[in-house]
């Protein structure tokens, strides 16, 4: 028995709120560990939708769910999720929900900002959600943060305020903007801390409680492996580092009490936002992945850039996340399709690749290498056992399993909770 670690594998929006969902029935504690409410994880249980940006999966099942230290949150979105997902009929309490007291707040002024920037780079913009993610980031490694513990201490809190204002109004005068209200904000956190202050607690402590009694943590991250700040496709990535690492440092556990990685891994692959994507389809091929798959983005509603399998992409984020087996979601999109194609290398330059270059302007010039592979007529929706898999699509995955060099560990036929085939039980490695 272990404790498991859900990463994605590509560009996010892997399918990883369902896999995490699925999971959470083995699981006793479910944890984010890094993000902010710019993650968007869709969970379809009997045809009811539930739509979740910062609080964790596990919370549709009840579960203790953790929000790390790791994260940015936006205290307003985090309090209108919970009452949005009340009247769903998921309650979530302190009993049931802990955050994590050193996590930093994401504040209007970040949001402000970060859309500022957007709109100021014009086509060169990085296609961010717009919600104050990366400015929160940089507030926290600039160490003036506003964090959840601070709201207990107003008189620390008014120098914080006028220490974080200090610098974002000298940026506002150089935009043009006028200066933040101090007064208002302070008026604003305040009137917060009742509400918000219950939910906060030593997390580490929590955890490591959790971890010797022997009890099964399930960490669940967002976006993917190509959006982390150091091994994506820099600068088109966020704020945070997305990679199994970040589980460790996002949630104050240690690295010995991760245990088991999956890796979250579409069947083909999609972008949302600027940035490289070698193996992008700009045909009626790409549009029919598009509009089958409902590739629509669950924060920003923006449609998703689509494209064949990237198992050199892939690959990459295996070694770099230490990721021990996949889930492969997504597959029953492809249902139909005469031939499938798989980027097995790069040409760049006169060369050869089997990475991803670091370099942006290499990154801009790659050139995907394919392998064709027959597709299959028959219906792989909602299939839960080897069996109901046509041959062709056996053979589409086992070639991902060489290519990328791990096995699928789990496989994803549907939206639906239980349309899922289990080959390896993470819990059980």
């Amino acid at each position: 028995m272990t404790n498991v670690a859900v990463v994605g594998s590509q560009w996010g929006d892997e399918g990883k709120g369902k896999v995490v969902d699925w999971l959470s029935e083995r699981a006793d504690v479910v944890v984010r560990f890094q993000g902010g409410h710019n993650a968007g994880h869709t969970l379809v249980i009997d045809g009811k939708v539930y739509k979740l940006n910062l609080l964790p999966s596990g919370v549709v099942r009840g579960k203790l769910s953790i929000i790390g230290n790791g994260l940015v949150v936006d205290p307003w979105a985090l309090l209108d999720e919970i009452d949005r997902i009340a009247e769903q009929g998921i309650k979530v309490t302190p009993d049931t929900l802990k955050l994590a007291e050193n996590v930093p707040l994401i504040l209007p002024l970040h949001g402000a900002l970060d859309r500022a920037r957007e709109e100021a780079s014009g086509s060169a913009k990085i296609g961010t959600t717009g919600r104050g993610i990366g400015p929160a980031y940089e507030d926290k490694v600039a160490r003036r943060a506003i964090r959840v513990c601070d709201l207990a201490d107003d008189e620390m809190l008014e120098q914080k305020v006028a220490r974080l204002l200090a610098h974002h109004d000298a940026l506002l005068r150089g935009m043009g903007q006028p200066p933040i209200d101090a007064a208002d904000l302070l008026a604003k956190l305040r009137a917060l801390a009742p509400r918000l202050l219950p939910y906060a607690t030593v997390t580490w402590a929590l955890l490591d409680e959790i971890k010797r009694a022997g009890k099964r943590i399930l960490f669940e991250g967002a976006q993917g492996a190509m959006l982390d700040i150091d091994h994506g496709t820099y600068p088109f990535v966020t704020s945070s580092n997305t990679v199994t690492g970040s589980a460790s440092t996002g949630s104050g556990i240690g690295p010995s009490g991760v245990g088991y990685v999956l890796g979250i891994t579409k069947a083909y692959t999609t972008r949302v936002g600027s940035g490289p994507f070698p193996t992008e389809l700009h045909d009626d091929i790409g549009q029919a992945i598009g509009d089958r798959g409902r590739e629509f983005g669950t924060v920003t509603g923006r449609r998703r850039r689509c494209g064949w399998f990237d198992a050199v992409m892939v690959r990459q984020a295996m070694k770099v996340g230490g990721v021990h087996g996949i889930a492969l979601t997504k597959l029953d999109v492809l249902d139909g399709m005469d031939e499938l194609k798989i980027c097995t290398a790069y040409r760049c330059r006169g060369e050869t690749l089997h990475h991803l270059p670091a370099s942006q302007a290499r990154q801009a010039e790659v050139e995907p290498v394919y392998e064709s592979i027959p597709g299959w007529k028959e219906s792989t929706q909602g299939a839960r056992s080897w069996k109901d898999l046509p041959a062709s699509a056996i053979k589409y995955i086992r070639r991902i399993e060489e290519l990328i060099e791990t096995p699928v560990a789990l496989l994803s036929t549907s939206p639906e909770r239980e349309d899922t085939i289990l080959v390896h039980d993470p819990f059980e490695n």
